[in-house]
């Protein structure tokens, strides 16, 4: 059971993880300890009615930025300028959208608690949104964390077919343009690895983690980064 003072971030061995990836129990979720957890490859995940779970799951998914490739549909819909792209332009709303309970799910994960985390976590020019718009209309995007040369992917969100997708896609091409090495989708679905996640075992992304992280860190608002 982890302490909640912030002072004491330190995480047991990844090594000690359950079988299905929980790590620890416990701890609050000041930008001290989630900094210390994203650095050594431990996210937060957990139910309105449960303690925080802190999760190391092996293997690991992950998106590597240089591999990857959008399938044609995706590149047509970006050439037909169906959506208009941006970053930064609306974090609360995206983290919001991604709270909202979904049509296959009883219930979300991202509580009242962890927007406030995250909210604060961007506000420090640490957690950032990609949007997706139509008709001056927000219609999908993500949220998650950046360090060094990584992306920690939290939660998407799409109203639209298409829309987190193409949110994504864009990303991912920000990202290679600035040298990111790594973007962590943390657990697979079939989602994922239809956008061309793969899973890797957890030593090989602690590997991959620490070498991004060596990278200096892109602090600030990225909304001036893209035309609008």
């Amino acid at each position: 059971m982890l302490e909640k003072a912030a002072a004491r971030a330190a995480f047991p061995p990844l090594e000690t993880a359950t079988e299905k990836g929980l790590l620890a129990i416990g701890g609050d979720l000041s930008a001290p300890r989630l900094l210390a957890a994203y650095r050594h490859g431990i996210f937060p995940w957990y139910n309105a009615d449960q303690p925080i779970l802190w999760w190391s799951p092996n293997p690991r998914c992950v998106l590597f930025p240089e591999r990857f490739q959008p399938s044609r549909s995706l590149k047509k819909s970006i050439r037909q300028r169906r959506f208009r792209f941006t970053l930064d332009a609306a974090f609360g709303e995206v983290i919001a959208a991604c709270s909202a309970p979904r049509a296959n799910a009883a219930d979300t994960w991202i509580t009242a608690e962890m927007k406030r985390a995250y909210t604060a976590l961007h506000r420090q020019g640490i957690a950032h949104s990609a949007e997706t718009w139509q008709h001056n209309k927000l219609v999908g995007g993500l949220y998650g964390v950046a360090l060094g040369g990584v992306f920690f992917g939290e939660s998407m969100f799409s109203r639209v077919a298409d829309s987190s997708k193409v949110a994504l896609t864009l990303l991912i091409a920000q990202l290679r343009q600035w040298d990111f090495r790594l973007l962590d989708c943390q657990v697979s679905s079939p989602h994922l690895l239809s956008l061309g996640a793969e899973e890797i075992p957890r030593c090989e992304f602690i590997a991959h983690l620490r070498a991004a992280l060596r990278l200096p860190d892109r602090v600030g608002n990225w909304s001036r980064l893209v035309s609008p």
